[in-house]
């Protein structure tokens, strides 16, 4: 016999902050609340009162209700003007809502960052210790490109002078780390190179190995279908 949504055994609450990956979660969100014939939730936090959000962050909020009600979310919810750490506001709506699975992004914090203040995982896995956590990491694929990249590879800036230089091998002078799109029917690294940055994904150009700004290219991450558990 066939569940209702509201079975209980399980329920799904994706984390989302603004950035392209956002939707990116929902998706995958979505996918395996079907699956589970479970309910979902989508939430975001954000310190700044909701009036007081730039025009970008209230595009992506906007974009992120559209993408609950296609998908018959039982709930958007939004915690703005939220002065707690997140980790306790997302364990909170947990707690609020049963939550058996969580699904976070990839976060932006470095090596040290975590060793300070403590990363959201470990924080999460202290407050809610019997939820499961879904990491999705930055997509390594391009959509709408028309065949135009190879698959991506990991790949990192180090600093040179006012530029950015593109390696292939982790060194203690690296700054970012992500994934590296080359151009196909080019003999030099010209590409795009995807990493996060301040919490955001971007996706840059490179040109013969070298990264000269952080303006980002406007591409879509493709969603990888059949590998999302």
């Amino acid at each position: 016999m066939k569940m209702s949504k509201e079975r209980m055994d399980e329920s799904i609450l994706v984390c989302v902050y603004y950035g392209p990956n956002g939707e990116r979660l929902i998706q995958r969100g979505c996918k395996i609340a079907k699956m589970l014939d479970c309910p979902l939730y989508i939430l975001t936090v954000d310190p700044k009162p909701f009036d007081d959000l730039d025009p970008e962050k209230v595009h992506y909020i906007a974009r992120w209700k559209e993408l609950a009600d296609q998908h018959s979310a039982d709930a958007f919810i939004i915690k703005d003007n939220e002065k707690r750490p997140i980790s306790k506001v997302i364990a909170d709506v947990a707690r609020e809502k049963n939550i058996t699975q969580i699904i976070l992004g990839q976060t932006a914090q470095s090596r040290w960052e975590q060793i300070a203040k403590g990363s959201i995982i470990n924080s999460l896995l202290k407050e809610i210790p019997f939820v499961d956590l879904h990491i999705i990491s930055v997509a390594r694929f391009l959509k709408n490109t028309e065949g135009q990249f190879e698959k991506g590879v990991r790949a990192y800036l180090v600093q040179d002078e006012n530029e950015y230089r593109l390696i292939f091998k982790h060194t203690k002078d690296v700054i970012y780390e992500g994934i590296f799109f080359k151009e196909f029917g080019t003999d030099f690294n010209n590409g795009i190179f995807k990493f996060m940055k301040d919490q955001k994904t971007l996706q840059v150009q490179v040109n013969d190995d070298i990264v000269t700004d952080f303006t980002n290219v406007d591409m879509n991450t493709n969603i990888d279908d059949d590998n999302f558990l």
